[in-house]
């Protein structure tokens, strides 16, 4: 299947930080460089997942591209050789170094088919999604960062990062927006500090449901402080 992952595995560090700075900035606060990596490959998944609808031509296609990335989780965890795809390696890695869970992971591709209807989602739909896509990656996050932690306390917080992409094309959704942030912060404040930057890219939520970007200066300060203390 084709990918814009690069061929060599070390290189995807170098991918998410230039198709998902948020994350990528959050992860630099993840002391072991083991561990980091392995964040990366989580978030490196979610990015292959969220490419099939969009650069798939039709639905079907979509599916199919969705139905492989279903088929390299059958070979991690049913102890198959993985094939040889970037991502798909690195994540079998994750998996076996972390001891990750399946759930979480064929979740995130679940939420990616609704995404193939070109009808808007509805509020609970739209939180629904948040929760299953960037949630569900920061979930499995946390279980690599400290596995003592609840990953169920990360699924608010990066939904809701989410979801505030959503907010600007879609202004319906601001009332779920804002009440599903108002749920990740107070959330993300009981996760330990080893498990925070699993959702520390969550304090750009609101900047991101404004519109705005946030590669600057200002943005390292803001989420150097969020991790600092332990808020989004």
């Amino acid at each position: 299947m084709a990918s814009d992952a690069p061929s060599d595995p070390d290189d995807l560090d170098a991918l998410v930080r230039r198709v998902d700075p948020d994350r990528w900035l959050s992860s630099r606060f993840i002391a072991d460089p083991g561990q980091r990596a392995d964040v990366i490959a989580l978030y490196a998944f979610d990015h292959e997942l969220a490419r099939a609808p969009r650069i798939a031509s039709n639905p079907l296609l979509g599916e199919i591209r969705l139905t492989w990335w279903r088929e390299v989780l059958e070979e991690i965890f049913e102890d198959r050789a993985v094939r040889r795809h970037p991502t798909a390696q690195a994540l079998a890695g994750a998996v076996a170094r972390r001891g990750l869970a399946r759930e979480p992971l064929e979740t995130m591709i679940d939420a990616r088919y609704r995404e193939l209807d070109p009808e808007p989602l509805s509020a609970a739909e739209a939180v629904a999604w948040a929760r299953d896509t960037a949630g569900r990656a920061a979930q499995a996050a946390v279980a690599a960062l400290d596995p003592a932690a609840s990953g169920d306390q990360a699924l608010a917080a990066a939904g809701a990062w989410a979801l505030a992409r959503r907010v600007a094309e879609q202004p319906d959704l601001r009332g779920a927006f804002e009440r599903l942030l108002a749920e990740g912060r107070r959330e993300a404040a009981r996760l330990s500090p080893a498990a925070f930057p699993a959702v520390a890219h969550g304090v750009f939520a609101a900047a991101r449901a404004r519109g705005r970007t946030t590669e600057d200066l200002g943005s390292r300060l803001r989420i150097t402080l969020a991790v600092a203390r332990g808020r989004i």
